[in-house]
């Protein structure tokens, strides 16, 4: 048995997490904004399942809640950094683009030096970070959160190399997904090589499961990421 923190565990990739996660026997401790269906989670897992309300982007909240689950479980050997959002239509472009920045680099980066501060004292441990096949990618259409994502892969990057250099036992696992059916992906048009959620999160926690470095969701995607490195600026500033 494990104990796993999941940020933004109320609904899609994290909820799906959660629930395959605790089926295996482990601990689960989940974060996300929507008190109601955190509680809905924790009816259906049971008493495996921790939760408190929180939004990743009150760093001075997020790192007490972050503590008190701890406690409450008993410590951790995992933390899964899955809170992200996506690209807002609804939003100003710069609220948009605030907001995106707020989510998916500095929360993230707060959580990540967390974990890992903890695990470095603890001397062992495992950071999860949801990144995306968009890290290898820059688009007009979604420059902040192309960029985000990169930030995310190459953040985790250079936290891996730190974790080498330390006598404590750290793994750093960046997993990238393609398209997945979520909340995220509802409303995005022209996909394709879509996973459904669960089949993509047992391929997730089999790649956890042996340790890897990064873990591309479903397999195919590892193809777009090595044409995206062979494919010319120019021609990606055309399409």
């Amino acid at each position: 048995m494990k104990n796993i923190l999941i940020t933004g565990a109320t609904s899609g990739i994290g909820r799906e997490l959660a629930l395959q996660l605790a089926e295996a026997g482990n601990k689960v401790g989940l974060m996300g904004r929507r008190t109601e269906m955190l509680e809905s989670i924790q009816k259906e897992i049971g008493e495996n399942a921790f939760i408190r309300t929180l939004d990743v982007t009150d760093l001075e909240k997020a790192e007490t809640v972050y503590r008190d689950l701890i406690d409450e479980m008993g410590g951790m050997d995992m933390m899964i950094l899955n809170a992200g959002v996506g690209v807002d239509k609804i939003m100003s472009p710069w609220k948009a683009d605030k907001l995106t920045i707020e989510v998916n680099v500095l929360a993230f980066s707060h959580g990540l030096h967390f974990a890992f501060d903890f695990f470095r004292r603890q001397g062992h441990g495992h950071i999860v970070g949801m990144s995306s096949i968009a890290s290898h990618l820059a688009s007009y259409k979604a420059a902040v959160y192309t960029a985000s994502k990169h930030f995310v892969s190459n953040y985790m990057t250079g936290f891996r190399q730190k974790a080498k250099r330390l006598p404590a036992d750290i793994t750093v696992t960046d997993i990238k997904p393609g398209f997945v059916k979520s909340e995220m992906t509802e409303n995005v048009p022209r996909m394709f090589w879509v996973a459904e959620t669960d089949k993509a999160v047992k391929q997730m926690i089999k790649g956890l499961d042996k340790k890897k470095n990064i873990v591309y969701i479903t397999k195919r995607w590892m193809l777009v990421a090595w044409l995206a490195r062979l494919i010319p600026q120019f021609v990606w500033d055309r399409l």
